[in-house]
């Protein structure tokens, strides 16, 4: 466990590395990225073990094909396309200050702090470290003490592969994530709760410490009256039941014609027998983390039922409190005061919205806090496009999930209670990089014509520009 004095020494040690080469080469930049993917090829098995350890249940193979491979991938894309992103910019110049002429210099930010949440230790880790390390700054990761296992044994392989004034791997408890927050990062990405995100901001804000967050709220499936609905079904319980729903994008909730209710219902049960058949002796479905997680599900399960809300489980599995497993299932007619349908589930529970049309299924996004994701089932052109327009969400993915995610092409990110600011690809790049401005004056200019006394050869000149510029 980190003290914080001993984070302060490790952000000045950093802090003094930087100073002294402030704009790293792309060789160096190089070299760090991969470092870092030497260490994952090397380390895959070591790091899903620990990481099925730390979840009592989690398959390897969802592990490498949800975090191994969109890190690996991350930083095949960052050495493909970094040497071009560091290079100095050209930038319009204005008509009245030509033959001047302006660029914008991607520089550093300096050292960067990243906040590691448990759900995906190892991406959520790797995504961010690797922007930043394509921009050129050193960084300290913060890893959740809720992955204990995993923690520490990216901290120990993290040291082996680099410096110590490179990368830097804190491990610790909830006192010494908000001690790490408080630090004077050159930028912070946090990504958690929405409820922590404030806590984090608010901290911070000491420094003026810029901030990334990525928060989470309640991500809605919106099925179409043109959706095949065995296809929804099926792309919407895959991204709901992968880590048993303890993603920060998963769907949270359906609205679906109110005609076509049991149509799901028994898609989804067909659809979980073949996803996940024998549930209760099939290693491929992940446990919840822990005990305390486990509880809120049951507590949420229960609240909703005990309010008059249908459950409909997809699976003859039963609920295992010492396994951790907990089997899928569907709510229906669920009151709206009930804690489900406001909270972020993060798990595998899933509410059923009946409506009568899209733009009621729309009407009830709006009326709730902007989700860091939205689903979207439809073949008519003019109904996708009448939904991504009158909806604001911080991805989106149209007749599947998940997906947006992984585009390096697209930022990813929140919008209002769901995060501010993104990363990903270049986006990613100009997160953790200051694009300084320069204007450049040419030896012949006409500035001189513009400095006082203010004549009659001034104001025919302002009145020029006032027309003109």
């Amino acid at each position: 466990m980190a003290e914080i004095s001993e984070l302060t020494a490790t952000l000045h040690r950093l802090r003094a590395a930087q100073a002294r080469d402030p704009l790293p080469s792309w060789s160096v930049r190089a070299d760090r990225l991969q470092r870092l993917a030497r260490m994952l090829r090397e380390q895959r098995a070591a790091f899903a073990e620990a990481i099925d350890a730390d979840f009592g249940q989690r398959p390897a193979e969802e592990t490498e094909l949800l975090e191994l491979f969109p890190s690996l991938s991350a930083i095949r894309h960052a050495l493909r396309h970094g040497k071009r992103w560091v290079r100095p910019r050209r930038a319009p110049t204005s008509l009245a200050f030509l033959p001047g002429h302006n660029r914008l210099l991607p520089q550093p930010r300096g050292v960067v702090g990243i906040v590691v949440p448990w759900n995906y230790p190892l991406f959520l880790a790797i995504g961010p470290l690797v922007d930043a390390l394509v921009a050129g700054n050193r960084a300290m990761v913060k890893m959740s003490e809720f992955t204990p296992r995993f923690s520490a044994l990216f901290a120990e392989q993290v040291a082996a592969y680099f410096a110590d004034d490179e990368v830097v791997v804190v491990t610790g408890d909830a006192a010494v994530a908000q001690a790490f927050s408080g630090l004077a990062f050159d930028h912070l990405l946090f990504t958690g709760s929405t409820a922590v995100g404030h806590h984090v901001m608010r901290t911070a804000s000491a420094h003026l410490t810029p901030v990334t967050l990525e928060l989470g709220g309640k991500s809605p499936a919106i099925i179409g009256p043109g959706a095949d609905m065995v296809h929804a079904v099926e792309r919407i319980l895959v991204g709901k039941l992968v880590n048993a729903g303890q993603t920060c994008i998963a769907p949270d909730y359906v609205l679906l014609p109110r005609t076509r209710v049991d149509e799901f219902v028994a898609a989804a049960r067909a659809t979980t027998a073949r996803l996940y058949p024998d549930m209760a002796r099939n290693r491929q479905y992940t446990s919840l983390v822990s005990d305390r997680h486990f509880a809120r599900m049951s507590a949420l399960l229960d609240e909703a039922a005990g309010v008059g809300a249908r459950v409909e489980t997809l699976s003859d599995a039963p609920t295992d409190p010492v396994r951790r497993l907990f089997p899928p299932q569907l709510l229906l007619d669920v009151p709206d005061h009930a804690k489900v349908m406001h909270e972020e589930i993060f798990g595998p529970l899933l509410p059923l919205v009946a409506c009568d049309s899209v733009a009621q299924a729309v009407d009830y996004v709006n009326a709730r806090p902007h989700p860091l994701a939205l689903y979207l089932f439809e073949r008519d052109r003019p109904t996708i496009d009448a939904v991504l327009a009158r909806t604001q969400a911080g991805g989106v993915t149209v007749n599947d999930t998940l997906y947006h995610i992984a585009q390096h092409g697209l930022p990813f990110g929140g919008v209002g209670a769901s995060g501010m600011g993104g990363y990903h690809g270049k986006a990613g790049f100009e997160t953790f990089s200051h694009l300084k401005p320069v204007f450049a004056q040419s030896r012949w200019n006409g500035a001189g014509l513009l400095r006082p006394p203010y004549g009659s050869r001034f104001r025919r000149l302002l009145e020029l520009l006032l027309r003109h510029g």
